[in-house]
């Protein structure tokens, strides 16, 4: 029937082992699509506790004076049970320096990273410090504000002047 349908002339036992043949392929490849859907296999994942703990992650200096350099000290709990090391500790820009401790931090304890910030341009500033540890990173950042400073050490006090050619 197929063969007059289409206008051609096949075998009948051609044609049955050609259905064969095409049955046993969708039956391979329903077997490899049932098999690529099976259910994922019980894994369990443990997940590493967070041991570094930073009281604030965040510090605003406010309003600062050009040319002074500023610090802050950022504290950190390690909470885990063994010894905790930073890796790292990285300031985005070279006008911000992270000092630390870099010895490992028994468990239980805590330390200090000292952030400075040089305060060299006027305006508003917001610098990330990376600290990298078992694998894993955290960030904390410091902001503010740098106004610019008078060019002398206090400005001129004209009311001194005249008191100067007064007394001379």
């Amino acid at each position: 029937m197929c063969s007059a349908i289409f206008g051609l002339n096949l075998n009948p036992l051609k044609v049955k082992i050609m259905k064969k043949i095409a049955a046993a392929l969708l039956f391979l490849a329903a077997g490899l699509v049932t098999l690529a859907q099976t259910t994922q296999t019980n894994t369990t994942t443990t997940t590493v506790p967070d041991v570094l703990q930073i009281k604030d992650t965040e510090h605003d200096f406010g309003k600062i004076p050009q040319g002074k350099p500023v610090y802050y000290f950022f504290e950190i709990q390690n909470t885990g049970t063994t010894p905790l090391k930073l890796d790292n500790v990285q300031a985005s820009c070279g006008c911000t320096t992270p000092e630390w401790n870099h010895e490992a931090i028994p468990a239980g304890t805590g330390d200090k990273i000292k952030v400075g910030y040089n305060a060299a341009n006027e305006g508003y500033f917001e610098k990330f410090i990376t600290i990298t540890y078992n694998g894993t990173q955290k960030q904390i950042k410091i902001k503010g504000t740098v106004w610019k400073a008078p060019v002398g050490s206090a400005p001129a006090n004209a009311s001194i002047q005249i008191l100067k050619q007064q007394n001379l």
